[in-house]
């Protein structure tokens, strides 16, 4: 199991400059894990398609329920001490720091193309170009 950030989950189901390793990361692991969160980041990523017109609705609603298809059973919550405490101590946000205070509670790597992330917390966060 690793927990993945929004972004590899977008490069997974919309394409993109990553979408292979993405793809690779799927492929020597499957089992991905998210935040909660992670659903209405995902939401906005693909409003931000369609409003430009690079998806329509109905191909929005299928990437989308697909995507939560995958990660059913493996979203969790995260505690709000953990998430305000690393966001304190480090410049990423809170809405980041869920993804690493996920990972630090399963003992998984964080897979994610985030280079704050990556610096702020090498001990757990992992660079998609090297998972």
């Amino acid at each position: 199991m690793i927990v993945v950030d929004t972004n590899v989950i977008a490069y997974l189901f919309l394409g993109g400059q990553k979408t292979p390793q993405a793809r690779q990361t799927f492929q020597k692991d499957p089992h991905w894990a998210a935040p909660i969160l992670w659903r209405s980041e995902f939401r906005n990523v693909v409003a931000t398609y369609l409003k430009r017109g690079q998806l329509v609705l109905s191909d929005a609603l299928e990437l989308v329920a697909e995507a939560e298809s995958l990660l059913d059973g493996s979203e969790y919550r995260v505690e709000s001490g953990q998430v305000l405490s690393l966001a304190s101590t480090s410049p990423c946000s809170a809405y980041d720091c869920e993804f690493v205070a996920l990972a630090q509670e399963l003992g998984v790597p964080l897979v994610t193309s985030d280079a704050q992330l990556l610096k702020s917390f090498p001990a757990v966060a992992v660079a998609l170009d090297a998972f």
